[in-house]
């Protein structure tokens, strides 16, 4: 429905991004929040993914939140979700 409206990018479920991928191409961009680091909790958040799950599913951008704010060295969290993008 956005697509067909002209909006440039859905905000979807890094866990949606691939069938999204599959019905629309890449033409949209897609923004996929719930963005976790390799073996940490989700939260209360049910569809989450790596930022590696994230970008192979076709997301354009990654929403990170609690993951670096709430952890005690965010700096030290940032970095590592650095390194975790720059291995995908």
């Amino acid at each position: 429905l956005g697509v067909s409206c002209g909006l440039d990018g859905l905000v979807c479920s890094p866990r949606e991004a691939a069938e999204l991928r599959r019905e629309l191409g890449y033409g949209p961009l897609l923004v996929t929040p719930g963005i976790r680091p390799a073996g940490t909790e989700s939260h209360d958040q049910e569809r989450t993914a790596t930022p590696a799950e994230a970008l192979r599913a076709g997301a354009d951008y990654l929403v990170v939140g609690r993951a670096v704010i709430d952890h005690p060295r965010p700096l030290e969290a940032l970095r590592a979700l650095k390194r975790e993008i720059d291995l995908s």
